[in-house]
């Protein structure tokens, strides 16, 4: 059930992001391409990303956690490549990764996901 909520709250953000940011599209119309990026957003999240912070954090530290930006970027770059969304640039990307991790973030604390379940 959690792991529903999580896509869902993903296909919400990304919808909202699309919606904000002038330069990304979907180029499909309709729910199934939103669901899909959201899928292969939490994927590229969960498995691509540690990765990237990894073997970036010595340049992240150098700029003070900065560059955790470019790498939002480029997860959402991968995202964009393997979906039906269109970008306009990496300056774009960049902006839609900000405006992505602000919304999810303000969606999640909305509804409470994340938080350590009270027994």
């Amino acid at each position: 059930m959690y792991l529903l909520l999580r896509w869902l709250l993903n296909a919400v953000a990304l919808w909202l992001t699309t919606e904000i940011v002038p330069g990304i599209t979907f180029t499909e119309p309709g729910l199934w391409p939103i669901l899909i990026a959201a899928l292969v957003l939490g994927l590229v999240n969960a498995v691509v990303r540690p990765v990237m912070i990894l073997l970036t954090l010595p340049l992240t530290i150098l700029t003070l956690g900065l560059f955790l930006l470019v790498v939002n970027g480029l997860s959402l770059s991968i995202v964009v490549a393997l979906t039906p969304m269109a970008v306009t640039g990496f300056g774009t990307t960049i902006l839609a990764a900000l405006v992505l991790t602000l919304i999810s973030t303000a969606l999640n604390a909305l509804i409470g996901v994340g938080r350590e379940r009270e027994l």
